[in-house]
């Protein structure tokens, strides 16, 4: 089996603090996607919405652990942001790595595999799932503020 190519699509750091990013007009001709978010912002967390839906058709399962207790839980929304125990610091970035399985195909719904984690506190993982067959052209990554310095990338994940 080959290793997966990953190609970085579009980068973006922040020089100034911003309530949202968005990567629009998704290149269609990979398999996979990775997005790695590093968040600089007190008490704020990372969350997704695809192709501008703002319905309640995103669903996700996780686990959580910040060192002196664990938890699961599941939920649905209007977004992703299953986020229980992890939130930026102004000095401790939290980081969260998204895998959006085929999100170009349009005969099934879109999963996600996510890890995040802050160095100095929390580990969490979870599941989620748009409620959508549409393919992914456009990411909105929002949920609070993104200080200055924060990263996010995206890339394609060769087919």
């Amino acid at each position: 089996m080959s290793t997966p190519t990953y190609d970085l699509l579009e980068s973006v750091t922040l020089a100034t603090a911003a309530s949202s990013v968005t990567f629009s007009s998704i290149d269609q001709s990979y398999g996979d996607l990775i997005l790695v978010v590093v968040q600089f912002q007190a008490g704020s967390s990372s969350s997704i919405r695809f192709n501008s839906d703002s319905g309640n058709n995103y669903y996700f399962v996780g686990a959580a652990g910040n060192g002196s207790s664990t938890i699961s839980y599941n939920s649905s929304g209007s977004f992703l942001n299953p986020n229980y125990y992890t939130n930026s610091g102004a000095t401790n970035p939290a980081t969260y790595t998204y895998q959006i399985f085929d999100y170009a195909v349009t005969d099934k719904q879109k999963s996600v595999l996510v890890r995040t984690d802050q160095s100095d506190s929390t580990s969490e993982m979870w599941a989620g799932r748009w409620d959508s067959t549409a393919a992914i052209s456009s990411i909105l990554v929002g949920n609070g503020t993104f200080a200055s310095g924060s990263t996010l990338n995206l890339y394609g994940v060769a087919k």
